[in-house]
This record gives structure tokens, sequence and C-alpha cells, in this order.
């Protein structure tokens, strides 16, 4: 079997894949949703609340750079430095 080109059309293996990780997302926020609630608001939402999710990550991230110095970097992060 050849590696599908970009353009290919998903094989039924990629989108179970990719709906394994994409519906527990959904799930957890359209049950906060209101009652009511359309699928379209819930994608409007998810995609407000996925922009939130990765600032908070880099915000987590930036806040474990600042803790390490010293003796707490590791060998790899005293090369970089």
């Amino acid at each position: 079997m050849t590696t599908p080109k970009k353009n290919d059309p998903l094989t039924l293996e990629e989108v179970t894949e990719a709906a394994d990780i994409f519906m527990p997302l959904f799930d957890a926020v359209y049950s906060r949703m209101p009652e009511g609630s359309r699928v379209e608001d819930c994608l409007s939402v998810m995609e407000s609340v996925a922009k939130l999710g990765h600032k908070l990550r880099a915000d987590k991230a930036d806040e474990e750079k600042k803790l390490k110095f010293g003796f707490n970097k590791t060998d790899l992060e005293e090369t970089d430095a």
C-alpha cells in the first residue's frame, strides 16, 4: 500500500482515530452548554476553549521555565544557556 497523498480521501481507520480524539473533547464542551444549544454553537465555543487551552499551556510552560535555574536545570538545558 502506498502512502496517501495530502488530498487523498481519509481512510476509515484515519477517521476513527480522529473521532476517538475529537468526540470526548466535543462531549466535554457540549455537556456544559445551555440546554437547546446547537452543534454549530458548540463547535464555535470549542474554538474559543481550544485557544484558551493553548494559551494556558504556553503560560504554564513559561512558568516552569522560569523556575528552572542553577542546579534545577538539566544537563541539556545548561548547554542551551
